[in-house]
């Protein structure tokens, strides 16, 4: 295990890129992916723990938070964690730190990924793409360099109760939003969507690709398709897409990414 480790959930990839920038700046990281269940959860050798995660409903996307539960941190490690959302931070960090007390944290928005609800660069504040991609890079360099030096967050994480409503509703409007996702007749059925897919919502038999009804509204699929060919219902076929350019399917689909 390396001296440090930060534990990321990432849909469309603005919390990787996030997390990888930091763990470059960090040396010795490891990033374990939340997508399924931690290929490691015992961190307590660890002098540095974080979390890397994005606000979905106003809450943690999918499982993520009984992944959490289930991580052991050393009482004295550094622990931090980085919020990533299109507008406002919802309830994710604080249900981190009621599990695991945060020493540092910190909250930036980007691109918006779920387009069903809204146009990618609907984030405030409000700009572009290439923009908002620099800050988060400018942004990773401060965090990491704060994390460093171990820098105490003073302001306490807010409970955030609105939002715990919000997102209390938010697996039902993801399963009913589930039923609109189809695949035109763009598909050119190479199965990427069932691969990225991190709650095993769509299966493809190679002749055809089925969703089902766990969708948790990552949009991965939707915005990693190589030929635009997901929508979910009519919405999003005059949206433009939006993934992290520095991220790819091979890069979510890891269990744990290492820097030296």
């Amino acid at each position: 295990m390396k001296e440090n480790v930060i534990f990321c959930y990432s849909g469309t990839g603005n919390c990787l890129d996030m997390a990888k920038n930091i763990a470059k700046k960090l040396g010795n990281t490891d990033i374990v992916m939340m997508r399924k269940y931690p290929a490691v959860t015992d961190v307590r050798e660890a002098k540095r723990v974080g979390f890397v995660v994005p606000c979905y409903g106003g809450g943690l996307p999918g499982h993520v938070e009984r992944y959490i539960r289930d991580i052991k941190v050393s009482p004295d490690a550094y622990t931090f964690g980085i919020g990533q959302c299109a507008a406002y931070k919802g309830e994710g960090l604080s249900k981190i730190n009621e599990l695991i007390p945060l020493k540092y944290w910190a909250v930036l928005s980007h691109q918006c990924t779920c387009i069903y609800l809204f146009p990618h660069n609907l984030m405030l504040p409000k700009m572009s793409a290439e923009r908002a991609q620099a800050r988060s890079e400018d942004h990773a360099e401060q965090f990491a360099e704060d994390i460093k030096n171990g820098v105490i967050t003073k302001k306490k994480i807010s409970k955030a109760y609105l939002n715990r409503l919000e997102h209390a509703a938010w697996p039902a409007i993801a399963r009913k939003k589930a039923q609109a996702l189809k695949a035109n007749s763009n598909c050119i059925k190479c199965g990427q969507c069932a691969r990225i897919c991190p709650a095993g919502n769509i299966r493809y038999t190679g002749d055809a690709v089925i969703f089902g009804d766990k969708c948790i509204s990552c949009m991965g699929c939707v915005q990693y398709c190589p030929k635009q060919a997901i929508n979910v219902g009519k919405v999003t076929e005059k949206r433009e897409r939006y993934h992290n350019p520095n991220i790819t399917v091979e890069d979510l689909t890891q269990d744990i990414i290492s820097f030296d």
